[in-house]
């Protein structure tokens, strides 16, 4: 799907000081990421916290991000899926008529370690039944399910998917070989910031980045800057940005995020729920200097790409 290139923020889901849903801020920031040049957003991802959110804050939080994404004409991926394949495909379906939906985000099956067969037929069924097109999310360091190339070459080749989200902690052997090897439109997406400019490097399309709720433009006008062949713009704005993606995760996702928002005046509050727990003062510190830089290289990739 040519639409899913570029830049997706997943969004967090940010709460007032009662610490229910605060729906204008979620709107806002919204709007501010896709102003800053963002391609999309994503809704309830990891990143939103949605495993915390009550079945009517989800709807709620994918409403607005809807509402947000047919308003820019932009597409909107929205997370769904657990470990158990009947439910995901329950979950999949329910999404069914979301104006501006143009595909799930779902995850390799967690905890329980299917096996890669086990994982290639969770797939199959969740594609066969999904009213958009699949993002798989691999991220083996919290499902604790690797994938090798070979068993995603095999998913890929499933009728209903799209792309994969890659966070595998590294660019690793079977990363250069799935780009080397990939399908033609199957699409990858960059999950790990920390890594996204050597992996838009040797081809990914784009990334779903939660460091970019931050220096947005930066982020954008990295991907685009690899995407148009600009290596040497591109790679100062890797190495311009690598900093802040470490800060903002220094602590477990989104709790920095959420302080430095918070501190810049974007989100009421920088709470986040159990079993998270807020970010130190030390890590929210130095991740909001590195946010309110903007380095030489940020600067001249926006003004010759046209970013904002």
């Amino acid at each position: 799907m040519t639409e899913l290139t570029g830049l997706f923020v997943p969004l967090i889901t940010p709460f007032d000081a009662a610490g229910q849903v605060a729906a204008e801020a979620l709107e806002r920031l919204a709007h501010r990421v896709l102003d800053d040049g963002a391609s999309g957003i994503v809704a309830l991802g990891t990143t939103s916290e949605a495993a915390t959110l009550t079945s009517a804050e989800r709807s709620a939080v994918l409403r607005i991000c809807s509402r947000v994404c047919t308003q820019r004409g932009v597409p909107l991926i929205a997370g769904a899926g657990t470990n158990d394949t009947a439910r995901s495909m329950a979950e999949v379906t329910a999404l069914a008529g979301v104006p501006g939906l143009r595909a799930a985000l779902v995850p390799v099956p967690y905890y329980l370690r299917p096996g890669e067969a086990g994982v290639r037929e969770h797939f199959r069924a969740v594609a066969a039944v999904s009213p958009v097109p699949i993002v798989v999310y691999n991220i083996p360091y919290r499902t604790g399910q690797p994938v090798s190339w070979p068993a995603m070459a095999e998913i890929a080749a499933l009728p209903g998917i799209a792309g994969v989200k890659h966070s595998v902690g590294s660019v690793d052997a079977d990363t250069v070989m799935m780009l080397a090897e990939r399908p033609p439109g199957f699409r990858v997406l960059g999950g790990d910031c920390a890594v996204i400019s050597p992996l838009l490097a040797i081809g990914a399309d784009g990334g779903i980045l939660a460091s970019a709720h931050l220096r947005t433009t930066g982020f954008a006008a990295l991907i685009t800057a690899w995407l148009g062949g600009q290596v040497s713009v591109a790679r100062q704005l890797g190495h311009d940005l690598a900093p802040l993606s470490r800060a903002l995760f220094a602590e477990p996702n989104p709790v920095v995020i959420k302080a430095v928002l918070h501190q810049l005046g974007e989100i009421p509050s920088p709470a986040v729920r159990l079993p998270l727990v807020p970010a130190g003062l030390q890590s929210a510190q130095a991740a909001l200097l590195l946010a309110s830089a903007s380095g030489a290289a940020q600067a001249q990739a926006s003004a010759q790409f046209g970013v904002p």
